[in-house]
């Protein structure tokens, strides 16, 4: 009975904004807004009133230009600031219980106005013992709860749409509330989001390029997160910012830097780099990143995919294009490659040709991700943090700097990271990395080469024609020399030889390998 109070609660608030106009506008092309707000003002308000998960929702959704409208993927970003407090005493009670202790025990001060308010946590001024100025980060009361709630009347709400509108389908609805639903949930553990600016402020340690802010353990808990206070300028401030002698070219050169070193060298980034989460100290050039709760990551072969799209596109070469979505499988095998190669020049054409600094690389991800879907192409969501990133770090660049060349930065750091995958190092690394599971398994190969030769020896003898005498048992005798050798490679790796300075492992292991080749091609 909850359950439908709520929904008729929401449909209540749906059509006193006439979100049924704005949704058939969409749907058939026409306007039927004549008088009426924006639309996309109307679907602010609408979550707006409905809470913070739909503001959240909201939030999430304006990252996602290839799912709605840019005009309301613009007005949605409006989200992030207008989230009303929860009451100063709620949050005093929560650090308590979360603490164990009265707060004056924990803190010398402990201010009960937020500085700010998000849908999920709020953050209040905080001395520690011992004079330390900090923030406390604290979650909204009961808020597990309220998602799960309008999680799930989301989740319901998206399988009837995608049992009833073929239209939507392939946007998988269900799987994209459910993502959605693990990501709010991860937000609410401070935990979490106190291990990730951990492991952000040691990648850049020393670097003079990202400050990240301490976090202070003995007082974080999964609902508190106890941070050092920063103090700097916003880096949409961009008067403030003149005003106290900064570079603005060398500012955006440098978060242009941080984007790239995050995704390509660290493999870890910072997913919600709007301008609300960013500053410049006051006492050098550099930048101070907050909020943690979202970050993003990359496999080896998504970088591979981007850095080869990248260069791809500005050397005019499509095919290569469709190649690479069709050989990572985002774009089904049976689609034809020359029409895939057509349909994204036909887009990113008059695009790659405009001078650099009028080039978007993120509104080049948006279409590419608009006409791929035309073919197909499912939903990664991996890319979307990626290219949400990449959005705001791009425009705020050029806000600091209009002629901003973002490939002028990029551009070495992707050279160096292609060459430095495609060394013998590299390759090494990854057969280290591999090492362990090799040492695991090797007890068992003589078990499983045994295994094999008593199934051979027990199959009925070949139809003819019968393969020439000897070959058969070659082949036999090169599987098991190759695994042997294997073995002696994965036991020997890791032991330089003195005088060669080789990986003698590597020698050997590599032999097997050509071994084991020959076997399986040996006819």
């Amino acid at each position: 009975m909850r359950r439908i109070l709520r929904l008729l609660r929401i449909a209540g608030v749906a059509m006193r904004y006439r979100l049924d106009l704005v949704v058939l506008g969409i749907w058939t092309g026409k306007d039927y807004d004549a008088g009426r707000a924006p639309r996309a003002v109307r679907v602010r308000r609408t979550l707006e009133t409905l809470g913070p998960i739909f503001v959240k929702f909201g939030q999430a959704l304006s990252a996602r230009p290839d799912l709605v409208p840019d005009d309301v993927a613009a007005e949605l970003a409006l989200l992030r600031d207008h989230v009303p407090p929860f009451p100063g005493a709620a949050a005093r009670a929560i650090v308590e219980r979360s603490l164990g202790s009265p707060i004056e025990e924990a803190f010398e001060e402990f201010g009960e106005t937020p500085l700010a308010s998000a849908s999920i946590a709020q953050v209040h001024p905080a001395r520690l013992p011992g004079g330390a100025q900090v923030v406390v980060k604290v979650v909204r009361p009961a808020l597990e709860k309220v998602i799960r709630r309008d999680v799930g009347l989301l989740r319901v709400v998206a399988r009837l749409a995608e049992r009833l509108v073929p239209a939507v389908r392939w946007l998988h609805p269900v799987a994209v509330v459910a993502e959605f639903e693990k990501i709010l949930l991860d937000e609410l553990d401070m935990l979490r989001e106190g291990a990730a600016a951990s492991t952000l402020r040691r990648q850049f340690l020393g670097t003079g390029l990202l400050e990240v802010p301490v976090v202070h353990w003995s007082h974080t808990t999964r609902d508190v997160l106890v941070l050092d206070r920063i103090d700097g300028i916003p880096v949409d401030d961009v008067e403030a910012l003149r005003e106290a002698g900064f570079d603005l070219e060398q500012l955006a050169e440098r978060g242009a830097e941080i984007f790239f070193t995050q995704v390509f060298r660290h493999n870890f980034f910072h997913a919600d780099l709007h301008p609300g989460n960013i500053f410049v100290s006051r006492s050098s050039p550099h930048y101070i990143a907050v909020d943690f709760g979202i970050m993003g990551s990359l496999g080896t072969e998504d970088q591979r995919y981007l850095a080869g799209n990248l260069f791809a596109f500005l050397q005019g070469d499509y095919r290569e294009v469709a190649e690479l979505h069709v050989a990572s499988g985002w774009v089904p095998s049976h689609v034809r490659a020359e029409e895939f190669e057509s349909a994204i020049r036909a887009v990113c054409e008059p695009i790659v040709h405009r001078p650099l600094k009028d080039f978007s690389f993120a509104q080049l991800l948006v279409r590419l991700f608009r006409t791929a879907r035309r073919f197909e192409m499912e939903v990664q969501p991996q890319l979307v943090l990626l290219q949400k990133t990449l959005l705001h770090i791009e425009g705020l660049a050029r806000q600091l700097y209009p002629d901003f060349d973002l490939w002028a930065t990029g551009r070495p750091i992707l050279e160096q990271w292609m060459r430095d995958q495609a060394s013998v190092r590299a390759a090494a690394e990854r057969v280290r990395g591999r090492l362990p599971r090799w040492m695991h398994l090797a007890p068992e190969l003589p078990e499983l080469v045994h295994e094999y030769l008593k199934r051979q020896t027990a199959l009925p003898p070949p139809k003819p024609p019968s393969p020439p005498a000897g070959e058969g048992n070659g082949r036999v005798v090169l599987a098991v020399a190759g695994a042997g050798l294997v073995v002696a490679g994965a036991l020997l790796f890791g032991r330089p030889a003195e005088a060669l300075g080789l990986y003698p492992g590597f020698a050997v292991g590599g032999v097997g390998l050509v071994c084991l080749l020959g076997a399986a091609l040996r006819r």
